[in-house]
C-alpha cells in the first residue's frame, strides 16, 4: 500500500468511528470495526472499466473469504466516478455485476460519496451526510451478517428516520466539528 494509499485509508477510517459509529448511523459498524473484520481496500481505477474489474476482484474476494477474518469491505475509489451523478449510474452496473457473479443474495453493495445526495433533497441538506465519506466508496456486505445484526436490532427499520433526525440535531455545523 503506498503512502497515499494509507492517508485515503486513515480518513475512511476517521470518517467510519466519528461519523458512522460515532453518531451512530449504523448499529452494526462498531462491532465489525472492534473485532478488525473491515478490509479497506484503494483502487487505483481512473476509468470505469477498471473500477469494475476492481469490484470484481473484491466482490470474489469477500465471498471466499470466512466473515471471521473479513466481514464486510470498503472499496474507496478516489481517483474515478468524483462526480455524484456518474456514480450513481455506476450504481446500476455494480449491482448488473453481482448478478454476473452468481452473488446477488450473497452480497450487496451500499454507497457513499463525498457529494451524495438523496432523491428529493437539496444540496446541502444536512441528512445527505449520512452517506457523505471524504472519498467515493462501495461497501460489499454479506446478506448473511445483515439478517444476523437486523435479528439483534428489533428496531433496524427506524435506523433510517434516527439518522435523519441525528443529522437535523447535530447541523452543518456540528458536522464540521467532528472533522476539525
Amino acid at each position: 500500500m503506498t503512502n497515499q494509499d494509507s492517508t485515503y485509508v486513515q480518513e475512511m477510517q476517521e470518517w467510519l468511528v466519528k461519523a458512522v459509529i460515532g453518531l451512530n448511523l449504523c448499529p452494526f459498524a462498531k462491532s465489525v470495526h472492534v473485532k478488525e473484520q473491515i478490509r479497506y481496500t484503494v483502487s487505483e481505477a481512473k476509468t470505469v472499466e477498471t473500477l469494475l474489474e476492481d469490484l470484481a476482484k473484491e466482490l470474489e474476494h469477500l465471498a471466499e473469504t470466512s466473515p471471521d477474518k473479513t466481514d464486510t469491505t470498503l472499496l474507496i475509489h478516489p481517483h474515478v466516478l468524483q462526480d455524484f451523478m456518474d456514480y450513481n449510474e455506476f450504481l446500476d452496473l455494480a449491482d448488473s455485476l453481482l448478478e454476473e457473479l452468481d452473488l446477488d443474495g450473497e452480497l450487496q453493495i451500499a454507497s457513499f460519496h463525498p457529494q451524495y445526495q438523496f432523491a428529493g433533497t437539496e444540496v446541502d441538506d444536512i441528512t445527505n451526510f449520512t452517506n457523505r465519506s471524504p472519498y467515493p466508496a462501495l461497501h460489499l456486505l454479506r446478506e448473511d451478517s445483515l439478517d444476523k445484526a437486523v435479528e439483534a436490532f428489533p428496531e433496524a427499520e427506524a435506523i433510517f428516520e434516527t439518522n435523519i433526525a441525528t443529522m437535523q440535531k447535530l447541523g452543518l455545523d456540528g458536522w464540521k466539528k467532528l472533522f476539525k
